[in-house]
């Protein structure tokens, strides 16, 4: 029977109040972590996201923070609420705004404007590669978006203009190489 006593703990029937605490330092660990984005693979490898400059991609990484899951269509972001997110100029972040808008992945939802008692309201937003919360489709017009090519050009030789025998003439040995004209 001495053995018996002597028994680790372990194979002792534990009180149920302490696996609830032993669950909850596992959970405490994990309490807090944060929200996170998610920029998917085929969303990265698409032309239009490839070819984008850090600013406009760091605006829509802001854009797209601002989302909860059930707001877009309705997500606010001013361009100076923008600017001092992104440590800018806010007359920075209004390319940035259009060049999203040209490549498809954000819409205008609701153009800025001035409230009645004189405050402005700032644009609200929707992503184009998530569901409106009207519960419109996804747009994804950026998966059609194509750079534009410069149009190809014949090289052709330039030809003589008007005058060009002037130039081959002999200089004028007085003037060095400067025409003078006599007055009279």
């Amino acid at each position: 029977m001495a053995c018996q006593s002597q028994a680790p703990d372990l194979l002792r029937p534990m009180p149920m109040g302490r696996a609830l605490l032993m669950a909850k330092v596992y959970k405490r660990a994990k309490r807090g972590a944060g929200r996170h984005l998610q920029l998917q693979e085929w969303f990265q490898r698409t032309d239009a996201w490839r070819t984008l400059k850090p600013g406009p991609r760091a605006l829509y990484i802001e854009l797209k923070r601002r989302f909860n899951g059930s707001n877009n269509g309705d997500i606010f972001l001013s361009h100076r609420d923008a600017a001092t997110a992104l440590s800018v100029h806010r007359n920075t972040v209004g390319p940035w705004f259009k060049e999203l808008e040209v490549r498809g992945f954000i819409t205008m939802t609701k153009a800025p404007f001035l409230g009645p008692s004189g405050i402005g309201q700032a644009s609200v937003w929707a992503l184009d590669e998530l569901p409106t919360q009207d519960r419109k489709p996804a747009q994804k017009r950026f998966l059609k978006w194509r750079e534009l090519q410069p149009p190809r050009t014949k090289t052709v030789p330039a030809r003589h203009k008007k005058g060009a025998s002037d130039c081959l003439k002999p200089p004028n040995p007085q003037g060095h190489g400067i025409d003078t004209v006599a007055r009279s």
